[in-house]
Order: structure tokens, then sequence, then C-alpha cells
């Protein structure tokens, strides 16, 4: 909410890339990476271009399903469960 706040344009820029990654991800599901350290293979770790957070997401599900929404600099083994 903050973003929307203080930045406008960012915000909207934001939300059209968080909506536009899901259908690539639908056509391509095995794009994003893999990191075992922090989710087993099934799940990929897909970044916002231009923005810091990243999607996780179950590629193995048909339609690929998003599991979080992220930022960044957040403690991922924390915020994933590891």
């Amino acid at each position: 909410m903050w973003i929307a706040e203080e930045n406008p344009n960012a915000a909207e820029a934001l939300l059209a890339a968080a909506l536009a990654a899901p259908s690539r991800l639908q056509k391509r599901p095995k794009l994003g990476r893999v990191r075992p350290t922090l989710a087993p293979v099934r799940y990929r770790f897909w970044s916002l271009r231009g923005f810091p957070y990243l999607l996780v997401y179950d590629a193995e599900a048909v339609p690929p399903i998003i599991v979080r929404f992220v930022h960044q600099a957040r403690d991922l083994p924390s915020v994933l469960d590891c």
C-alpha cells in the first residue's frame, strides 16, 4: 500500500508486472529458477523485472499456482518456512 502513496506510477507498474507474470508462467512454467535450499524442486522463483519482488510458484500444478509474493529483502527461509 505504501508504494501507491509514495509513487502511484510505480504502484501501477508493479501491479501490471504482477498481473502479467502468471500468463507468461502458464505458457512456460519452467521459466523460474529452482532454489533447492529454499523449497522443493517443484517450486520455482520468478523475479518481477524492475522490482525487488519474487513470485514463488508450483511449476508442477496445472496451471501453475503462485504460492507467495514476497519482497527479496525478506528472510526467505523464514518466510517460506524452510
